[in-house]
């Protein structure tokens, strides 16, 4: 094995070891901050169970994206086009391709979303916009 893909290596085990020894101390804060908490709550309520309140877990919406996944969504959607499309026709394909429900909510967070994406996108010439209707402006790939 060549000596650089070895030093990779290395430094990549290094990282690894690193996070771990973070989530670690992480780990060992959290679980002295919980029992301080208990037992603070055990000072006003004495016959306090700690194991009856259920963890609440953080899940992420179905609307939020991968990293780049909006992106690649948005110009292969452009890509395809017959001709310009409006923001919110963007989003709405996007809706439709994620399964997600059609309501008002979602169409228009994912607008707000496909428009940032687009914005974006028109910063590093890889879009243009043609004209505004209504609210929102019709965008084309530059070919």
């Amino acid at each position: 094995m060549s000596d650089i893909a070895l030093e990779a290596l290395k430094r990549k085990r290094a990282e690894i070891t690193g996070q771990i020894a973070r989530c670690h101390a992480d780990l060992a804060k959290l679980s002295a901050d919980l029992e301080h908490l208990d037992e603070t709550l055990r000072l006003f309520a004495p016959d306090f169970v700690a194991e009856s309140v259920l963890p609440k877990v953080f899940t992420p919406p179905k609307s939020w994206s991968k990293r780049g996944e909006m992106s690649r969504a948005v110009l292969s959607i452009l890509r395809v086009a017959k001709g310009p499309r409006s923001t919110r026709e963007n989003a709405a394909q996007i809706v439709a391709q994620r399964g997600l429900e059609h309501d008002a909510g979602i169409l228009n967070v994912m607008t707000r979303r496909v428009g940032h994406v687009l914005r974006d996108k028109r910063e590093a010439w890889l879009v243009r916009s043609i004209e505004e209707t209504g609210l929102w402006l019709q965008w084309e790939i530059v070919r």
